[in-house]
């Protein structure tokens, strides 16, 4: 493929998944001019990477759900519920806070268990399920905090969102294993692109031209280093930022390389033709609702980490955060599609824009309105691609 058929390429036959990336750069850079720089400055890109490192993390669990053809109003609840728990394990009953965390993550595999069978086996839509779980868990929250908030956590577990990994290899002002860690990934990630490259060719599949890959490599590699160096211009690594690497390398493969990701994506895809394939239609969306819940209490341990204690108000709209990341990140309304990389660009527009607009002092309502005005768009643009999909054919 020669270099303008590449390009062609990637922004017509791969628009729904290049334009996302064109335009989470426009964005930033949208934002970076209105707050005169402020937004990139090191401390603020840390601030953005804590503040939203919970959304981003129910966005992965969400776009399993969405892409299986299922939505999951209930996670806000959920996050609520799971930080309480852990908030009376920990603050209440003066137990260690790793006991906390597992109490939480328990609680967020019971509730997935709960909406997975009624999901799954008894087969009521999960739109339905879930709005009874927003519902459900929400009043358990106010039941298990006796309608009060709770505070302190102890030092340990402040740290799971508010930690940060530094100085083990020095650095004047700049952060050398931050700088590390953050080679180390792009090095990653430039490696496990040209393995799929080599495996599309093995296959006969359509690649892009090699200058188009390398240019896209290094691109991706000089976002992702002057990210690093910000943050290591700053406090150095959040640890966060740590658990949320793992979850969406680990993510990432369960959807694109293993046995349960090809059959979310068939059932979300043609419901009857993965039934005559001999999916396991039931047995997987079972998983996919436990699976939900576990990333739900995470994001719950995550919050109550970041704000210290346990509201009964809290994770209130998170759902919504959460759905719309995975739909401006690519994932289709009628299921089947999306992917982990998507939903976080989706998360991270979602965070730049509240970000910008907060530190261009505009007014919440204001802010509500172009998160709703930004979603319905996204949407729009799926539906737009179908259209010109059907008419090609």
């Amino acid at each position: 493929m020669t270099a303008m058929a590449g390009l062609k390429d990637l922004f017509t036959r791969n628009l729904r998944q290049s334009g996302i990336y064109v335009a989470f750069v426009a964005i930033v850079g949208l934002f970076t001019i209105l707050t005169d720089g402020v937004l990139l400055s090191p401390g603020n890109v840390t601030n953005i990477v804590l503040q939203y490192s919970y959304i981003l993390i129910l966005a992965i669990g969400m776009v399993i759900v969405i892409i299986g053809g299922h939505i999951d109003l209930s996670v806000g609840s959920v996050v609520a519920l799971t930080g309480a728990v852990s908030a009376v394990v920990v603050i209440q009953r003066g137990l260690p806070w790793w006991v906390g965390v597992l109490a939480g993550l328990a609680v967020g595999l019971l509730v997935g268990m709960w909406q997975g069978f009624w999901v799954a086996y008894v087969g009521i839509p999960a739109f339905i399920v879930t709005l009874a779980g927003m519902l459900l868990f929400r009043g358990m929250t106010l039941q298990v905090l006796g309608n009060i908030s709770l505070s302190p956590f102890p030092a340990e577990y402040q740290k799971i969102a508010g930690g940060f990994l530094n100085g083990f290899l020095g650095g004047q002002g700049i952060d050398v294993f931050t700088l590390v860690i953050g080679a180390i990934a792009v090095l990653g990630y430039a490696f496990s692109q040209y393995r799929a490259r080599l495996g599309r060719i093995k296959y006969q599949q359509v690649v892009e031209s090699m200058p188009i890959f390398i240019t896209k490599l290094v691109l991706v590699g000089l976002v992702g280093m002057a990210f690093t160096y910000q943050l290591a211009r700053s406090r150095g690594l959040p640890i966060v930022l740590i658990i949320l690497g793992i979850l969406v390398i680990a993510y990432q493969i369960v959807t694109t390389k293993t046995v349960f990701g090809r059959h979310v994506y068939a059932i979300g895809g043609n419901l009857s033709a993965a039934q005559l394939s001999g999916v396991k239609v039931k047995h997987v969306n079972f998983w996919i609702f436990v699976n939900m819940g576990m990333l739900a209490a995470v994001a719950g341990v995550v919050y109550s980490s970041r704000s210290n204690g346990a509201q009964p108000s809290a994770g209130e709209m998170f759902e919504l955060d959460a759905i719309a990341a995975c739909f401006i990140g690519g994932a289709s309304t009628t299921g089947g599609v999306g992917r982990v990389t998507g939903a976080m660009v989706g998360g991270l527009i979602m965070a730049v824009m509240s970000n910008g607009m907060q530190l261009m002092g505009i007014d919440q309502s204001v802010q509500q309105m172009v998160k709703g005005l930004v979603l319905l768009l996204a949407v729009a643009f799926d539906i737009y691609n179908k259209r010109r999909a059907g008419a090609a054919r």
